[in-house]
């Protein structure tokens, strides 16, 4: 009981903070490579610490292995990308809402790629996630952005949770590889892609921003990994599945307190659809009349 506990107050611990990323980055003000390339650099400080720590380091992995990961970092950078660049265009809680379509993204590559079987319940909640979308790219944006911007951030979501998706993908692949390991290989290519874009020409001269690049690599970056990791060995998917839920709901509710965001009807409608539909996935729920399926898989 202890131990589900712990893991307990460990997922929440992780999903609030993730929860108020969006926030951080957009109050930082900092030009988006930057804050990525210091992120993936404190982010693997921190996991380099703790991999030491647990004894990880003196693993090895085959070349394959290794390629695993290292593609499963290119996904993870793109998907913080285009997550990021979405709030500038759509809203934080939009583009949270929409990221929130991901575990489908999961099941539609595990149909496609590893013949996993996709269920007439799995089809159904893919077609109401896909009709919530639907209705929040075509509403209006509530903060004043609209139009074009507007839809670009919607599919800049889009684009963030195949991502993300790929990602998990590939992690489920790596069963067997301590979660930890993986996360700083990730953080480590991300390291390599993003030292192009970054300015690295002038670093900054002030604590503030040294002070923005450490908690987005510390805490939001290796302590979240940390916690979500140690959670997720103690919880059963169900309870993980669960807490998840907390991340968007704190992000929505961030979006509205700190920046004043007001969703529009159809925008409510269709975020709720996205995230009702992610949770019927996850809990395997059934609709009335529809024979019950057993529990699907939880977020990766």
């Amino acid at each position: 009981m202890q131990t589900q506990l712990r893991g307990a107050l460990e997922m929440s611990a992780a999903m609030v903070i993730s929860g108020t990323i969006g926030w951080f980055v957009v109050r930082s003000g900092q030009p988006l490579p930057d804050l990525l390339f210091w992120r993936c650099v404190f982010g693997a400080a921190t996991l380099l610490v703790v991999c030491f720590a647990l004894g990880l380091l003196r693993r090895g992995l085959t070349l394959r292995q290794f390629a695993l990961a290292a593609f499963g970092g290119v996904a993870l950078v793109v998907n913080w990308v285009l997550i990021f660049a979405s709030f500038s265009h759509a809203s934080i809680s939009i583009a949270t809402a929409v990221y929130n379509t991901q575990p489908f993204m999961l099941v539609a590559l595990g149909a496609l790629l590893l013949s996993e079987r996709l269920t007439a319940m799995k089809a159904i909640w893919l077609c109401i996630a896909f009709a919530g979308v639907v209705l929040v790219a075509q509403a209006k944006s509530g903060g004043g952005a609209g139009g074009s911007s507007y839809f670009i951030g919607v599919l800049m979501a889009l684009g963030a949770a195949f991502c993300y998706a790929v990602a998990a993908l590939v992690a489920k692949k790596l069963d067997g590889i301590a979660p930890h390991l993986i996360a700083l290989i990730q953080v480590c290519v991300g390291i390599v892609m993003l030292a192009p874009f970054a300015n690295l020409k002038s670093l900054p001269a002030d604590a503030a921003t040294w002070g923005v690049h450490l908690a987005m690599g510390v805490i939001y970056t290796g302590l979240v990994f940390v916690l979500l990791y140690g959670a997720l060995q103690k919880l059963s998917t169900p309870v993980a599945g669960a807490l998840s839920f907390i991340y968007p709901l704190v992000a929505i509710g961030v979006d509205y307190v700190a920046f004043g965001q007001r969703l529009g009807a159809l925008q409510v409608v269709g975020a709720a659809a996205i995230l009702i539909a992610a949770a019927g996935m996850t809990f395997g729920w059934t609709l009335p009349g529809l024979p019950r399926r057993a529990p699907a898989a939880g977020k990766s």
